[in-house]
């Protein structure tokens, strides 16, 4: 079993990273929020878990043990494989996740794809309670981001957006069109619509 991976970003692609560790590349399977993190050329270490199946040896990564740690709770549930844990952790932060398990939210967590409602349902129904809430990356843009600003978010990356770049396009938004925070429903739009004029801007 391989745990851990420290090596070389080799490149990025939209759900996995490759990454040189002492000449040997290894691809693997990581959330959006995670890859937006790296970059090629840079160092990283990934903690890892792999998963065997009929076709296919497919290697999970995360920037942080815990969220790994979540990835493995989720497949605990019935009917929960890997990949809809991480699209899970690909839709939602981990503390965001947690915290919408245990506020019994289902429909946040039916934005997952490939996730529908009862399946929501029934995580909620056999995680509540026992998740701890995992440390959060340092820099994190998402500290600053309320319910309303999330929204815009959630929007964004189920464009086809990386949540780190849209979570640092709704932050400046919000920031230079001066608008008040909590974000109020009327300026939903009109964020959401300037935070993807500001992304296809920076493409």
């Amino acid at each position: 079993m391989i745990g851990l991976l420290s090596g070389t970003v080799i490149g990025v692609e939209s759900d996995t990273v490759l990454l040189d560790v002492s000449g040997v590349g290894f691809e693997v399977r990581m959330p959006s929020a995670d890859l937006a993190s790296l970059h090629a050329g840079s160092p990283a270490q990934i903690f890892t878990t792999m998963n065997v199946s009929q076709d296919a040896i497919t290697l999970f990564g995360f920037l942080s043990r815990s969220s790994k740690q979540l990835f493995i709770r989720l497949q605990k549930v019935s009917g929960i494989g890997p990949k809809v844990a991480l699209s899970l952790l690909s839709t939602l932060r981990p503390e965001q996740l947690i915290a919408s398990i245990e506020a019994g939210d289902s429909g946040a967590l039916a934005r997952a794809p490939g996730l529908g409602r009862k399946g929501a349902q029934k995580i909620i129904l056999e995680l509540a309670g026992r998740l701890e809430v995992p440390e959060r990356v340092t820099g994190d843009p998402a500290e600053n981001l309320d319910s309303g600003s999330q929204q815009v978010v959630q929007g964004l990356v189920s464009l086809g957006w990386q949540m780190r770049d849209a979570e640092q396009a709704v932050q400046n938004v919000c920031r230079d069109g001066e608008y008040a925070l909590p974000l109020s429903t009327q300026d939903i739009p009109k964020v959401l619509k300037l935070a993807l004029t500001s992304l296809d801007r920076g493409r």
